[in-house]
């Protein structure tokens, strides 16, 4: 019996509506593949270890740096470097996918009421 499976975003994002909690939807080497609907904005964070990647599958993405900001559209994607501070912002819902290591904690250097762990979905 083969364990590979196809995984369908529209059907794993109507599972849920709250926002700023991702679910891990899948697993590629030492990484989850994560999605997440997210709405408002979030804490300035950054991580120590891990490289980021944020890709929009619906709506449109505010992601603050300190030096500049960066707009994401449906289907375009951004790494963010370990290290780098950040700050996602989303006027209106935007649903995204993450690919980051295992490790990776939401609010990276920041523990607070928004740190979740991650669960499958």
């Amino acid at each position: 019996m083969s364990s590979v499976q196809v995984i369908n975003l529209a059907q794993k994002f109507s599972l849920f509506n709250d926002h700023w909690k991702p679910r891990i939807t899948g697993e590629i080497n030492d990484s989850y593949v994560k999605i997440a609907k997210i709405k408002g904005e979030f804490v300035w964070h950054h991580h120590d270890h891990e490289d980021e990647l944020f890709l929009v599958v619906k709506g449109k993405l505010l992601i603050r740096l300190q030096d500049q900001d960066l707009w994401l559209n449906e289907g375009e994607f951004v790494v963010i470097p370990r290290g780098v501070e950040h700050k996602p912002v989303a006027e209106e819902e935007v649903q995204i996918l993450l690919l980051e290591p295992k490790t990776t904690l939401n609010t990276g250097n920041v523990q607070n009421e928004r740190t979740v762990d991650a669960e499958w979905i």
